[in-house]
């Protein structure tokens, strides 16, 4: 059997800018056929997107997954809806933080586990200022000058 490509991953760079990330979970994705294929393949995007708490669980919406050539008869949508499966105690801390006001959930990187299923890291986040963000391209700045000379 071929071996899989399982370090591949799709990460949203601009979450670390936009927002301070401070807590962390794990979530598996309930996707089709087709579109497991094309997250395989790379062509999927979660830059536009966020998380969405209902009753039954959670939703990320906005989500880009590009339309697999060879799928076929099948209808697909690549901005649909789709269900996160994380715990009931995972859900009951992020709806507790989720009444207070500035948090959100924003999805961070796609990655595959080593069993095989295409997961989801997510993040509980706080919005940035404008001055936060020129502070982080300040210290990334004086960062890098330090590596260039310490060379």
């Amino acid at each position: 059997m071929a071996k899989r490509k399982s370090d591949q991953r799709i990460r949203n760079r601009r979450a670390s800018f936009d927002y301070h990330l401070e807590q962390e979970f794990d979530a598996g994705m309930v996707l089709t056929g087709p579109e497991i294929k094309s997250v395989r393949d790379g062509k999927a995007s979660i830059t536009e997107a966020y998380c969405l708490m209902t009753d039954t669980g959670m939703l990320i919406r906005g989500m880009h997954i590009a339309e697999f050539k060879n799928a076929g008869y099948v209808e697909q949508k690549p901005h649909r809806d789709r269900q996160l499966l994380l715990t009931k105690s995972e859900l009951k801390k992020i709806r507790g933080k989720l009444k207070d006001v500035g948090y959100t959930v924003i999805p961070v990187e796609v990655f595959f586990s080593e069993s095989g299923y295409a997961k989801l890291k997510i993040a509980l986040a706080r919005g940035k200022k404008t001055v936060d963000k020129r502070e982080d391209l300040k210290s990334k700045d004086q960062e890098r000058e330090m590596r260039r000379f310490a060379r």
